[in-house]
Parts: structure tokens; sequence; C-alpha cells
């Protein structure tokens, strides 16, 4: 899944595809590079982000997603306002990622009249501004499993088939660095919810806590994150450098293979 932050202010790559005709080659570019899935925003959700409306937010995807619809490539809406995803769905969009997981009540509505969009529900607390001071876990893997559990069945109870939904543990929202590395150390439970995860490691601050690289200097802490993440379990990899990523996956998967022969 490459990313596409149609935005001035995400946290890595905030300004380079503010403009539409920016981000539609970013997209072209992400596809040439091997993505399988292009995830558009238009909102940042890095700590102490500011909210927009959700006619700000869609002025600003509207023409990319229109583009990206025609690249024969599945295409998501990263956004949790519900009158953002109705026009997206409107128009043809494949997935939904949705970072507060569908909780609000019309966001429910709109998801359980939409039987083919695929769905991705995200763990967090809070939002942008506050997530950061929400990290008081007693086990914070426990605390994401039964979150993600609650909301994958209030999904499957407004009608919404199993198979239309992927879970994402939200690395980085409302966890602190050791409790990101705690949860990636153990992933693989999250197995047993029987749904299929979706996880974003890249450029992450965690990895810049370890390393003590800039945002701009984590792409080989990114991949060791990444290949970590698909050892225990994930299907999906929400990445911004796609072509480096599908190198490091094809290793993975030809020492995997191999080792199963």
């Amino acid at each position: 899944m490459g990313i596409v932050n149609v935005t001035p202010d995400s946290f890595s790559d905030g300004g380079q595809y503010g403009d539409a005709a920016l981000a539609i080659a970013h997209c072209e570019d992400l596809l040439a590079q091997g993505a399988d899935i292009l995830d558009i925003g238009g909102e940042s959700s890095r700590p102490g982000a500011l909210s927009l409306s959700a006619e700000q937010e869609w002025a600003r995807v509207a023409p990319v997603l229109r583009a990206a619809l025609s690249m024969g490539v599945a295409v998501s809406l990263d956004s949790c306002k519900p009158a953002v995803m109705a026009r997206a769905l409107d128009l043809g969009v494949d997935i939904l990622n949705d970072i507060h997981a569908f909780r609000s009540a019309e966001a429910m509505q709109l998801v359980s009249a939409h039987a083919d969009v695929g769905l991705c529900a995200m763990h967090m607390r809070g939002d942008s501004s506050t997530m950061q001071q929400l990290t008081d876990y007693a086990d914070v893997v426990d605390e994401v499993a039964a979150f993600l559990k609650s909301r994958a069945q209030a999904l499957r109870e407004a009608g919404v088939d199993a198979a239309r939904i992927v879970l994402d543990p939200g690395y980085g929202f409302a966890k602190t660095t050791p409790q990101n590395f705690d949860l990636l150390a153990r992933q693989s439970d999250l197995l047993d919810l029987g749904y299929p995860l979706l996880v974003g490691w890249s450029r992450k601050r965690s990895l810049g806590d370890v390393t003590g690289r800039a945002v701009d200097q984590r792409l080989p802490a990114s991949l060791a994150a990444a290949m970590l993440a698909i050892a225990r379990g994930a299907s999906v990899l929400r990445v911004h450098d796609v072509a480096a990523t599908v190198d490091a996956v094809k290793v993975f998967q030809a020492a995997t293979q191999m080792g199963e022969c």
C-alpha cells in the first residue's frame, strides 16, 4: 500500500504532494515501483495536527482520487470523516481506511450500506491533538486486541462481511516507543482475531528514537520493521518507499519459500 499524502503537514512528506498534479504523478510513480494499493489522504494524522472541515479535505483528495481510479489499481481513502467517505464511495473507491475504526454512528451507517467496499479499522485513542497523552496501558497488546475485536464485531453486527475487514494495530498512535516495539514483538497474537493485519511502520518516530535518524533517513529501519511485521503475520504494508519495500519482501518470500522446500 503506497502512501499518497495530499497534505502540507504530514510528518514525513508534508507539502511534497500537496498539489493535485504532484500527487497524481506520485500515484503513477508508486505504481511503477510496484504498489498494489494507493492510499490517498488529505488530512494529516501526525501528533498535534489540526483538523480540517470535510469540504477542505474533499477539495484536496477529490482530483487525486478521480485520477487514481483510472489507473487500474485498488484505491483506498484515508479518512475518518463520513461525509468524505460518502463522496469517495460515490466515485468508486475500493477501500475506506479509518484511523478511528468507524466508531461514529454515521460511519457505521455508511459502511453497512456498501457491500463491496473494503474496510480498514485502526486502533488509536483520542485524536491527533490528544493521543500522545493517552498511553497508559496495563498491557498494550491485550488492550489493542480487545479494541480491534470489538470494532470488528461491531462491523459484523452492522452487516459487514468478514472478508471485507482488515485490522491495523496503529503503530505510533497513542503508543510510546517501548509500547510500539512490544506490540511488534507480540503482533502475531493479533492473528487470533481472525482478520488480516495492515501495518504502518514507515518512517515512524519510534524508528528515529531507536536509531537516532531523522525522518528522511529511516529507510533501513523502516524495512527492518516491515520485515518483522510480515514475519509476525502482517498481510498489508503501508509504506512511503514502495520500491525498496517490494525488494525486501521479495527476499523475505524467497527465503521463506526455500525454508519450506
